[in-house]
Protein backbone atom coordinates (compact mmCIF):
# COMPACT_ATOMS: atom_id res chain seq x y z
CA UNK A 1 0.00 0.00 0.00
CA UNK A 2 2.73 2.41 1.12
CA UNK A 3 4.62 1.70 -2.10
CA UNK A 4 1.23 2.79 -4.38
CA UNK A 5 1.15 5.78 -1.77
CA UNK A 6 4.42 7.18 -2.56
CA UNK A 7 4.19 6.40 -6.21
CA UNK A 8 1.22 7.76 -7.09
CA UNK A 9 1.91 11.09 -4.56
CA UNK A 10 5.50 11.36 -6.80
CA UNK A 11 2.78 11.94 -10.15
CA UNK A 12 0.24 14.20 -8.24
CA UNK A 13 2.92 16.97 -7.36
CA UNK A 14 4.20 17.45 -10.85
CA UNK A 15 1.85 20.09 -12.53
CA UNK A 16 0.77 18.91 -15.97
CA UNK A 17 -2.81 20.73 -16.86
CA UNK A 18 -2.96 21.14 -20.38
CA UNK A 19 -4.07 23.54 -22.48
CA UNK A 20 -6.75 23.67 -25.29
CA UNK A 21 -6.03 27.08 -26.28
CA UNK A 22 -2.52 26.20 -27.35
CA UNK A 23 -1.86 24.94 -30.36
CA UNK A 24 1.04 22.28 -29.75
CA UNK A 25 1.74 19.14 -28.52
CA UNK A 26 1.92 18.35 -25.49
CA UNK A 27 -0.03 21.72 -24.82
CA UNK A 28 1.99 22.56 -21.53
CA UNK A 29 5.82 22.32 -21.61
CA UNK A 30 5.29 21.44 -17.88
CA UNK A 31 3.93 18.26 -18.94
CA UNK A 32 7.40 16.95 -20.09
CA UNK A 33 8.28 17.09 -16.50
CA UNK A 34 6.18 13.61 -15.73
CA UNK A 35 6.77 12.14 -19.38
CA UNK A 36 10.40 12.35 -18.69
CA UNK A 37 10.31 10.81 -15.25
CA UNK A 38 7.87 8.16 -16.31
CA UNK A 39 10.24 6.94 -19.09
CA UNK A 40 12.94 6.69 -16.47
CA UNK A 41 10.76 4.94 -14.13
CA UNK A 42 9.69 2.29 -16.82
CA UNK A 43 13.53 1.53 -17.51
CA UNK A 44 13.97 1.38 -13.91
CA UNK A 45 11.78 -1.50 -13.39
CA UNK A 46 12.63 -3.79 -16.27
CA UNK A 47 10.42 -2.57 -18.94
CA UNK A 48 11.68 -2.70 -22.36
CA UNK A 49 11.69 -1.02 -25.40
CA UNK A 50 10.80 2.13 -23.58
CA UNK A 51 10.39 4.60 -25.89
CA UNK A 52 8.87 8.52 -25.79
CA UNK A 53 8.41 10.88 -29.05
CA UNK A 54 8.37 14.38 -30.70
CA UNK A 55 5.11 14.97 -28.77
CA UNK A 56 5.56 12.98 -25.75
CA UNK A 57 3.53 10.14 -26.21
CA UNK A 58 5.00 7.51 -24.07
CA UNK A 59 5.44 3.34 -24.84
CA UNK A 60 6.79 0.26 -23.72
CA UNK A 61 6.44 -3.36 -23.73
CA UNK A 62 6.69 -6.54 -21.13
CA UNK A 63 7.96 -9.34 -23.19
CA UNK A 64 5.76 -12.45 -23.18
CA UNK A 65 6.51 -15.18 -20.73
CA UNK A 66 5.00 -17.98 -22.30
CA UNK A 67 5.88 -20.42 -25.18
CA UNK A 68 2.15 -20.32 -27.30
CA UNK A 69 0.85 -17.91 -29.09
CA UNK A 70 -0.83 -14.98 -26.85
CA UNK A 71 -2.43 -11.60 -27.95
CA UNK A 72 -0.45 -8.60 -27.71
CA UNK A 73 -2.48 -6.45 -25.11
CA UNK A 74 -1.97 -3.01 -23.86
CA UNK A 75 -2.92 -0.69 -20.91
CA UNK A 76 -3.17 3.20 -21.33
CA UNK A 77 -3.28 6.56 -19.06
CA UNK A 78 -2.98 9.87 -19.53
CA UNK A 79 -0.49 12.22 -17.58
CA UNK A 80 -2.08 15.86 -18.07
CA UNK A 81 -5.18 16.71 -15.85
CA UNK A 82 -8.02 19.05 -16.54
CA UNK A 83 -7.63 22.71 -17.02
CA UNK A 84 -10.98 22.65 -15.34
CA UNK A 85 -9.27 23.57 -11.89
CA UNK A 86 -5.59 24.38 -10.88
CA UNK A 87 -3.06 21.82 -10.52
CA UNK A 88 -0.37 23.76 -9.51
CA UNK A 89 1.20 22.99 -6.15
CA UNK A 90 -0.83 19.87 -5.13
CA UNK A 91 -0.39 18.82 -1.75
CA UNK A 92 -2.12 15.30 -1.16
CA UNK A 93 -3.32 14.66 1.94
CA UNK A 94 -3.54 11.08 3.57
CA UNK A 95 -6.49 9.90 5.54
CA UNK A 96 -6.04 6.81 7.26
CA UNK A 97 -8.61 4.75 8.44
CA UNK A 98 -11.21 6.85 7.67
CA UNK A 99 -14.29 6.91 9.87
CA UNK A 100 -17.15 8.12 7.56
CA UNK A 101 -17.61 11.70 9.17
CA UNK A 102 -16.49 14.86 7.29
CA UNK A 103 -12.45 15.35 6.16
CA UNK A 104 -11.62 19.14 6.61
CA UNK A 105 -9.14 19.90 3.65
CA UNK A 106 -8.54 23.25 4.52
CA UNK A 107 -9.83 24.97 8.06
CA UNK A 108 -8.54 28.12 6.62
CA UNK A 109 -11.04 28.35 4.00
CA UNK A 110 -13.29 26.36 5.22
CA UNK A 111 -13.36 23.57 2.72
CA UNK A 112 -14.58 20.57 3.59
CA UNK A 113 -15.06 16.77 2.02
CA UNK A 114 -18.50 15.56 3.44
CA UNK A 115 -20.71 12.28 3.02
CA UNK A 116 -23.51 13.89 3.10
CA UNK A 117 -22.89 15.57 -0.13
CA UNK A 118 -20.69 13.19 -1.35
CA UNK A 119 -22.20 10.14 -0.47
CA UNK A 120 -19.61 7.45 -1.97
CA UNK A 121 -17.31 8.45 0.57
CA UNK A 122 -18.96 5.80 2.67
CA UNK A 123 -18.13 3.29 0.71
CA UNK A 124 -14.90 3.69 1.73
CA UNK A 125 -15.13 3.52 5.68
CA UNK A 126 -11.96 2.08 7.10
CA UNK A 127 -9.75 3.19 4.11
CA UNK A 128 -6.94 4.97 2.89
CA UNK A 129 -8.33 7.98 1.01
CA UNK A 130 -5.76 10.49 -0.70
CA UNK A 131 -7.52 13.95 -0.81
CA UNK A 132 -6.67 17.80 -2.01
CA UNK A 133 -5.55 20.06 0.32
CA UNK A 134 -8.65 22.20 -1.11
CA UNK A 135 -7.15 24.26 -3.35
CA UNK A 136 -6.30 22.66 -6.69
CA UNK A 137 -7.73 19.20 -7.55
CA UNK A 138 -5.80 16.15 -6.76
CA UNK A 139 -4.98 14.12 -10.60
CA UNK A 140 -6.13 11.31 -9.86
CA UNK A 141 -7.73 11.25 -13.18
CA UNK A 142 -5.33 10.40 -14.30
CA UNK A 143 -2.56 10.10 -12.70
CA UNK A 144 -4.29 6.87 -10.49
CA UNK A 145 -4.16 5.15 -13.91
CA UNK A 146 -0.31 5.38 -14.58
CA UNK A 147 0.01 4.72 -10.92
CA UNK A 148 -1.75 1.59 -11.37
CA UNK A 149 0.07 0.29 -14.85
CA UNK A 150 3.80 0.99 -13.49
CA UNK A 151 2.73 -1.07 -10.49
CA UNK A 152 0.98 -3.88 -12.16
CA UNK A 153 4.37 -4.32 -14.62
CA UNK A 154 6.82 -3.97 -11.71
CA UNK A 155 4.70 -6.75 -10.23
CA UNK A 156 4.75 -8.84 -12.96
CA UNK A 157 8.28 -8.48 -13.65
CA UNK A 158 9.21 -9.08 -9.99
CA UNK A 159 6.91 -12.65 -10.43
CA UNK A 160 7.31 -14.58 -13.25
CA UNK A 161 5.89 -17.46 -12.46
CA UNK A 162 2.16 -15.43 -13.40
CA UNK A 163 1.99 -16.42 -16.86
CA UNK A 164 1.14 -13.29 -19.60
CA UNK A 165 1.59 -12.49 -23.09
CA UNK A 166 3.58 -9.19 -24.48
CA UNK A 167 2.21 -6.00 -22.71
CA UNK A 168 2.30 -3.03 -24.02
CA UNK A 169 2.30 0.20 -22.27
CA UNK A 170 1.02 4.02 -23.34
CA UNK A 171 0.97 6.90 -21.56
CA UNK A 172 -0.26 10.16 -23.58
CA UNK A 173 -0.27 13.97 -23.14
CA UNK A 174 -3.68 16.27 -23.90
CA UNK A 175 -6.55 13.85 -22.95
CA UNK A 176 -8.48 16.44 -20.79
CA UNK A 177 -8.15 18.54 -23.72
CA UNK A 178 -10.09 16.08 -26.30
CA UNK A 179 -6.37 15.21 -28.11
CA UNK A 180 -4.96 12.74 -26.02
CA UNK A 181 -5.61 10.33 -29.54
CA UNK A 182 -4.61 12.70 -31.53
CA UNK A 183 -0.76 11.70 -32.35
CA UNK A 184 -1.17 7.98 -30.67
CA UNK A 185 0.53 5.72 -33.68
CA UNK A 186 -1.43 2.53 -32.79
CA UNK A 187 0.81 0.45 -35.86
CA UNK A 188 4.04 1.49 -33.41
CA UNK A 189 1.85 0.42 -30.47
CA UNK A 190 0.86 -2.83 -31.79
CA UNK A 191 -1.77 -4.26 -29.15
CA UNK A 192 -4.27 -6.54 -30.77
CA UNK A 193 -6.82 -4.41 -28.25
CA UNK A 194 -6.06 -2.53 -24.86
CA UNK A 195 -7.62 -1.08 -21.79
CA UNK A 196 -7.86 2.36 -20.58
CA UNK A 197 -7.26 2.57 -17.11
CA UNK A 198 -9.03 5.87 -16.73
CA UNK A 199 -12.39 5.43 -15.01
CA UNK A 200 -13.88 6.12 -11.63
CA UNK A 201 -14.95 3.72 -8.76
CA UNK A 202 -14.27 0.34 -8.36
CA UNK A 203 -15.83 -2.55 -10.33
CA UNK A 204 -16.54 0.40 -13.40
CA UNK A 205 -16.28 -1.00 -16.97
CA UNK A 206 -16.99 0.81 -19.61
CA UNK A 207 -17.69 0.39 -23.81
CA UNK A 208 -20.04 2.82 -24.52
CA UNK A 209 -19.54 6.94 -24.36
CA UNK A 210 -21.30 9.69 -25.55
CA UNK A 211 -20.80 10.90 -29.20
CA UNK A 212 -19.16 14.95 -28.52
CA UNK A 213 -19.24 17.63 -30.37
CA UNK A 214 -18.04 21.27 -29.61
CA UNK A 215 -19.59 24.71 -30.16
CA UNK A 216 -18.13 28.09 -30.45
CA UNK A 217 -21.01 30.72 -31.15
CA UNK A 218 -20.21 34.48 -31.31
CA UNK A 219 -22.82 37.25 -31.59
CA UNK A 220 -22.69 40.30 -32.82
CA UNK A 221 -23.95 43.81 -31.91
CA UNK A 222 -23.88 47.84 -32.32
CA UNK A 223 -22.96 50.03 -29.80
CA UNK A 224 -24.38 53.48 -29.66
CA UNK A 225 -24.38 55.88 -26.69
CA UNK A 226 -27.45 54.16 -23.65
CA UNK A 227 -28.91 57.12 -23.66
CA UNK A 228 -29.74 57.72 -27.17
CA UNK A 229 -30.06 54.07 -27.96
CA UNK A 230 -33.51 53.24 -29.10
CA UNK A 231 -33.79 51.69 -32.30
CA UNK A 232 -29.92 51.48 -32.89
CA UNK A 233 -28.40 49.52 -29.98
CA UNK A 234 -28.01 45.73 -30.66
CA UNK A 235 -26.66 44.23 -27.05
CA UNK A 236 -24.56 41.17 -28.21
CA UNK A 237 -24.79 40.06 -24.73
CA UNK A 238 -28.90 39.51 -25.06
CA UNK A 239 -28.68 37.92 -28.10
CA UNK A 240 -26.29 35.19 -26.73
CA UNK A 241 -28.67 34.81 -23.51
CA UNK A 242 -32.06 34.58 -26.26
CA UNK A 243 -29.87 31.19 -27.95
CA UNK A 244 -29.40 30.00 -24.48
CA UNK A 245 -32.96 30.09 -23.25
CA UNK A 246 -33.66 28.70 -26.92
CA UNK A 247 -31.45 25.33 -25.56
CA UNK A 248 -33.83 22.70 -23.93
CA UNK A 249 -34.20 23.84 -20.22
CA UNK A 250 -33.93 20.29 -18.47
CA UNK A 251 -30.90 18.95 -21.21
CA UNK A 252 -28.08 20.10 -18.94
CA UNK A 253 -25.08 18.04 -17.04
CA UNK A 254 -27.30 18.70 -13.67
CA UNK A 255 -30.65 17.38 -14.92
CA UNK A 256 -29.29 14.01 -17.14
CA UNK A 257 -28.23 10.78 -16.13
CA UNK A 258 -27.20 7.19 -17.85
CA UNK A 259 -27.49 7.48 -21.33
CA UNK A 260 -29.18 10.86 -21.33
CA UNK A 261 -27.58 13.68 -23.65
CA UNK A 262 -27.30 17.39 -22.67
CA UNK A 263 -25.80 20.88 -23.97
CA UNK A 264 -23.44 22.63 -21.50
CA UNK A 265 -22.63 26.21 -21.78
CA UNK A 266 -19.17 26.40 -20.19
CA UNK A 267 -17.53 29.44 -21.09
CA UNK A 268 -19.48 33.26 -22.05
CA UNK A 269 -17.07 35.99 -22.72
CA UNK A 270 -18.72 39.20 -24.24
CA UNK A 271 -19.34 43.01 -24.47
CA UNK A 272 -22.27 45.20 -26.58
CA UNK A 273 -20.53 44.68 -29.83
CA UNK A 274 -19.40 40.80 -29.69
CA UNK A 275 -20.19 38.04 -27.46
CA UNK A 276 -18.75 34.57 -27.79
CA UNK A 277 -20.23 31.53 -26.64
CA UNK A 278 -18.88 27.67 -25.81
CA UNK A 279 -20.63 24.95 -25.18
CA UNK A 280 -20.25 21.32 -25.91
CA UNK A 281 -22.65 18.87 -27.26
CA UNK A 282 -23.12 14.90 -26.17
CA UNK A 283 -25.48 12.14 -26.57
CA UNK A 284 -25.17 8.13 -26.89
CA UNK A 285 -27.09 7.87 -29.67
CA UNK A 286 -25.71 9.09 -33.08
CA UNK A 287 -29.22 10.04 -34.60
CA UNK A 288 -30.12 12.19 -31.31
CA UNK A 289 -26.16 13.62 -31.27
CA UNK A 290 -27.00 14.71 -35.17
CA UNK A 291 -30.40 16.29 -33.75
CA UNK A 292 -28.65 18.23 -31.52
CA UNK A 293 -26.47 19.75 -33.72
CA UNK A 294 -28.85 20.33 -36.02
CA UNK A 295 -31.29 22.52 -33.37
CA UNK A 296 -28.35 24.87 -32.49
CA UNK A 297 -28.11 25.59 -36.40
CA UNK A 298 -31.95 25.89 -36.09
CA UNK A 299 -31.66 27.99 -33.49
CA UNK A 300 -29.11 30.08 -35.05
CA UNK A 301 -30.78 30.69 -38.14
CA UNK A 302 -33.90 31.83 -36.21
CA UNK A 303 -32.03 34.23 -34.71
CA UNK A 304 -30.52 35.61 -37.95
CA UNK A 305 -33.80 36.01 -39.90
CA UNK A 306 -35.38 37.91 -36.58
CA UNK A 307 -32.37 40.62 -36.40
CA UNK A 308 -31.48 40.37 -40.48
CA UNK A 309 -33.27 43.71 -41.20
CA UNK A 310 -31.67 45.68 -38.21
CA UNK A 311 -28.50 44.06 -38.41
CA UNK A 312 -27.97 44.30 -41.73
CA UNK A 313 -26.87 40.42 -42.16
CA UNK A 314 -26.09 37.19 -39.63
CA UNK A 315 -25.92 38.70 -36.40
CA UNK A 316 -24.61 35.17 -35.27
CA UNK A 317 -22.27 32.34 -36.78
CA UNK A 318 -21.12 29.20 -35.40
CA UNK A 319 -18.09 26.79 -35.65
CA UNK A 320 -19.00 23.00 -34.81
CA UNK A 321 -16.64 20.70 -34.60
CA UNK A 322 -16.87 16.70 -33.99
CA UNK A 323 -14.70 15.54 -30.94
CA UNK A 324 -15.34 11.84 -31.01
CA UNK A 325 -17.45 9.05 -31.38
CA UNK A 326 -19.15 6.31 -29.14
CA UNK A 327 -16.74 3.21 -29.59
CA UNK A 328 -19.93 0.80 -28.56
CA UNK A 329 -19.68 0.61 -32.49
CA UNK A 330 -16.16 -0.44 -32.54
CA UNK A 331 -16.04 -2.39 -29.32
CA UNK A 332 -18.76 -4.95 -30.05
CA UNK A 333 -17.50 -6.89 -32.55
CA UNK A 334 -14.70 -7.84 -30.11
CA UNK A 335 -16.91 -8.14 -27.02
CA UNK A 336 -14.35 -10.56 -26.10
CA UNK A 337 -12.30 -8.32 -24.81
CA UNK A 338 -14.96 -6.64 -22.69
CA UNK A 339 -16.15 -10.29 -21.46
CA UNK A 340 -12.32 -10.97 -20.45
CA UNK A 341 -12.16 -7.26 -18.15
CA UNK A 342 -15.43 -8.69 -16.22
CA UNK A 343 -14.02 -12.03 -15.88
CA UNK A 344 -10.97 -10.66 -14.26
CA UNK A 345 -13.04 -8.58 -12.28
CA UNK A 346 -15.53 -11.62 -10.92
CA UNK A 347 -12.91 -13.64 -10.31
CA UNK A 348 -11.13 -11.35 -7.96
CA UNK A 349 -14.12 -10.86 -6.13
CA UNK A 350 -14.89 -6.94 -7.57
CA UNK A 351 -18.94 -6.79 -8.64
CA UNK A 352 -18.44 -5.60 -12.39
CA UNK A 353 -20.37 -2.50 -13.06
CA UNK A 354 -21.12 -2.20 -16.63
CA UNK A 355 -22.53 1.06 -18.02
CA UNK A 356 -22.29 3.75 -20.38
CA UNK A 357 -19.69 6.77 -19.93
CA UNK A 358 -21.00 9.95 -19.61
CA UNK A 359 -17.63 11.15 -21.17
CA UNK A 360 -14.88 10.08 -23.45
CA UNK A 361 -11.60 8.65 -22.85
CA UNK A 362 -8.55 8.29 -25.12
CA UNK A 363 -10.09 4.57 -25.96
CA UNK A 364 -12.57 5.98 -28.05
CA UNK A 365 -10.50 7.57 -30.21
CA UNK A 366 -8.26 4.56 -30.46
CA UNK A 367 -11.27 2.70 -31.09
CA UNK A 368 -12.06 4.26 -33.97
CA UNK A 369 -8.31 4.36 -34.97
CA UNK A 370 -8.61 0.37 -35.02
CA UNK A 371 -7.37 -0.32 -31.73
CA UNK A 372 -10.63 -1.42 -29.91
CA UNK A 373 -10.17 -0.20 -25.96
CA UNK A 374 -12.88 -0.19 -23.41
CA UNK A 375 -12.69 1.69 -20.29
CA UNK A 376 -11.35 0.14 -16.66
CA UNK A 377 -11.55 2.06 -12.74
CA UNK A 378 -9.23 3.81 -11.83
CA UNK A 379 -10.53 4.79 -8.45
CA UNK A 380 -10.82 8.22 -7.96
CA UNK A 381 -13.78 10.71 -7.59
CA UNK A 382 -15.31 14.21 -8.07
CA UNK A 383 -12.50 14.26 -10.44
CA UNK A 384 -11.47 17.72 -11.99
CA UNK A 385 -12.09 19.76 -8.72
CA UNK A 386 -11.10 20.56 -5.00
CA UNK A 387 -12.76 17.66 -3.67
CA UNK A 388 -11.48 14.93 -5.69
CA UNK A 389 -10.48 11.78 -3.81
CA UNK A 390 -9.12 8.35 -4.57
CA UNK A 391 -8.88 5.25 -1.93
CA UNK A 392 -5.78 3.52 -1.85
CA UNK A 393 -7.38 0.35 -1.99
CA UNK A 394 -9.37 0.93 -5.07
CA UNK A 395 -5.82 1.78 -6.86
CA UNK A 396 -4.47 -1.82 -5.63
CA UNK A 397 -7.59 -3.39 -6.55
CA UNK A 398 -6.96 -1.66 -10.24
CA UNK A 399 -3.37 -3.51 -10.05
CA UNK A 400 -4.87 -6.40 -9.75
CA UNK A 401 -7.67 -6.02 -12.10
CA UNK A 402 -4.61 -5.36 -14.78
CA UNK A 403 -2.69 -8.17 -13.25
CA UNK A 404 -5.41 -11.12 -13.83
CA UNK A 405 -6.23 -9.82 -17.33
CA UNK A 406 -2.99 -10.08 -18.74
CA UNK A 407 -3.24 -13.97 -16.80
CA UNK A 408 -6.39 -14.66 -18.66
CA UNK A 409 -5.47 -13.79 -21.56
CA UNK A 410 -2.44 -15.95 -21.36
CA UNK A 411 -4.29 -19.01 -20.06
CA UNK A 412 -7.36 -18.46 -22.81
CA UNK A 413 -4.52 -17.03 -25.52
CA UNK A 414 -4.94 -18.18 -29.04
CA UNK A 415 -3.29 -16.12 -31.51
CA UNK A 416 -6.58 -14.51 -33.22
CA UNK A 417 -6.72 -12.22 -35.79
CA UNK A 418 -5.94 -9.01 -34.84
CA UNK A 419 -9.66 -7.48 -35.40
CA UNK A 420 -10.11 -5.48 -38.24
CA UNK A 421 -11.33 -2.56 -37.12
CA UNK A 422 -12.45 0.29 -39.64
Amino acid sequence: MQHIIDRFISYAIIDTESDSHSETTPSTKKQWVLANKLVEELKSIGMQDVTIDKNAYIMASLPSNVDHNVPTIGFISHFDTSPDFSGANVKPQIIPNYDGGDIILNAEQNIILSPNYFKDLLKYKGQTLITTDGTTLLGADDKAGITEIVTAMEFLIKNPEIKHGKIRVGFTPDEEIGRGAHHFEVEKFGADWAYTMDGSQVGELEYENFNAAGAKITFRGKSVHPGYAIGKMINSMLIANEFINELPKDEIPQETKCYEGFFHVHHLTGSIEETVLELIIRDHSKRKFEKRKELIEKIIRKINKKFAKQFGGDIVSAEIKDQYYNMKEKVLPVKHIVDIAEKAMMQLGIKPLIKPIRGGTDGCQLSYKGLPCPNIFAGGHNFHGKYEYVPVESMQKAVDVIVKIAELTAINGINEEKPKVK
